[in-house]
């Protein structure tokens, strides 16, 4: 449902439907500020802060696709919702599929349109949280995440290197009330054994040779907000104890203190490995793991969320490209269909570097998988050159009625009408396909 006094953008270059689309939200006492050229929108987007963008996809200067990919560099950019004729559907899933949050074909009808702008406008998230993804695991985890984040007691985030588990912490900081106080996040594997104690509790003038001054840990830093320690299981036996005070007894001592120093804040902390079993092989406290697993969250590998792939693809290079000078344009279906094929060992992280790399060093206009995955050059090359035309028609093809399909829950009327199909083409297509309405 919109609601009075909300704000939102309109970039349409058409006269009657601008005209149309302002009188209408107007009657919901919804503000609009409309704009029939990109630049312009960019220009004010910039300057102002809209609750939804929702924007035709041919411009008289900028297309729809250019604006959005500009847009969306910055953190606070609202949700698209694109209106667009036929012609423009691919160009719209692919924007859908980039981070928009929905796409109308006009004509449209108004009732839906106003249904789904006011979904889009209703607060999803807390101030300064964004979403971990579009895979549905990933909205789970954004859910549980959400509701454990007005407590106060500590959460234990697990997951493989890479996946995101900081991130995740992030999010939860930015959604507990906390958002405003310190966030300080400690890897303890990556801070050498014998100062892991001074960095995280601190220590006091003379603790031991070179202590020239107080100096105060993680824990004393992070204040109200909260202390994230994540490879937690990289612990010493006696830091753990250490820890084990702090959560129970919420005092610390710096090193080489006798003060109890009071610690307000809240404690996350993170790992890949398994502390149930650490805990069986005598490596972790049986104590410390209960206190610190009171809730426990795991951020699933990226090979279980291919969904996310395509997106994060776009969200790094528009990371990447804003930081580097490049020609590239972006990333092309090609690269994509290789890295929905590998593995992703290395995760979230691994994806990131392969573009940056791919930013930095790639050549043409295109992000290709030679630029993403240069180790795999000979195999890339022969996949190219046997591919036929055919076959990238039907895949891409496929790929898209299974969007639509998973887009409207199977439904094969909805689905032809997202697809600008009869249900009788639709048919047909999935029958040589290979598909059914379950995929």
């Amino acid at each position: 449902m919109l609601h009075s006094g909300q704000t939102i953008g309109l970039v349409e270059d058409d006269q009657i439907m601008g005209e149309s689309l302002v009188q209408r939200l107007a009657l919901e006492g919804v503000t609009v500020k409309w704009w029939q050229r990109g630049r312009d929108a960019i220009d004010d987007m910039s300057r102002n802060r809209f609750e939804a963008i929702v924007c035709d996809i041919r411009l008289p200067d900028l297309n729809g696709e250019e604006l959005f990919r500009e847009a969306v560099r910055s953190p606070h950019a609202p949700p698209f919702l694109f209106i667009t004729g036929h012609g423009d559907i691919d160009q719209a899933v692919r924007l859908m599929r980039a981070g928009a949050a929905d796409y109308f074909l006009k004509p449209f009808d108004l009732d839906d349109f106003l249904l789904r702008l006011g979904e889009l406008m209703r607060p999803s998230g807390p101030e300064g949280a964004t979403i971990l993804g579009v895979a549905p695991a990933m909205k789970s985890l954004e859910m549980q995440l959400l509701r454990v984040a007005k407590l106060g007691s500590t959460v234990m985030i697990t997951g493989e290197t890479g996946s995101g588990k900081e991130i995740a912490a992030r999010f939860l900081h930015a959604s507990s009330g906390r958002q405003g106080q310190p966030f300080m996040a400690v890897n303890c594997a990556a801070i050498p054994a014998d100062l892991l104690e001074s960095e995280l509790l601190g220590h006091e003038k003379g603790a031991f040779t070179g202590a020239t001054q107080r100096h105060l840990g993680y824990a004393e830093r992070a204040g109200d907000g909260i202390l994230f320690l994540d490879e937690i299981g990289e612990l010493r036996s006696d830091l753990q104890a250490k820890l084990l005070r702090l959560i129970e007894d919420k005092t610390f001592y710096r090193l080489g203190g006798e003060r109890p120093i009071p610690f307000k804040g809240r404690l996350v902390v993170a790992t890949n490995a398994n502390l149930q079993k650490e805990v069986e092989a005598g490596r972790f406290r049986e104590d410390l793991y209960y206190r610190i697993n009171v809730v426990s969250v795991r951020v699933p590998p990226l090979r279980d969320r291919v969904e996310d792939i395509p997106w994060l693809m776009e969200r790094f290079f528009a990371e990447s490209s804003a930081r580097v000078e490049t020609e590239l344009r972006g990333v092309s279906a090609l690269a994509e269909e290789f890295a929905l094929a590998h593995p992703w060992p290395g995760n979230v992280r691994e994806l990131r570097n392969r573009i940056e790399r791919a930013v930095s060093l790639g050549l043409g206009q295109w992000v290709m998988p030679g630029d993403m995955f240069p180790e795999q050059v000979q195999d890339i090359l022969q996949q190219e050159t046997m591919s036929s035309l055919e076959d990238a028609r039907n895949s891409a093809e496929k790929r898209h009625i299974m969007r639509a399909l998973s887009a409207t829950k199977g439904e094969i009327g909805a689905a032809s009408k997202l697809l600008g199909i009869g249900r009788t083409t639709l048919w047909d297509k999935m029958r040589r396909l290979g598909l059914t309405a379950g995929h």
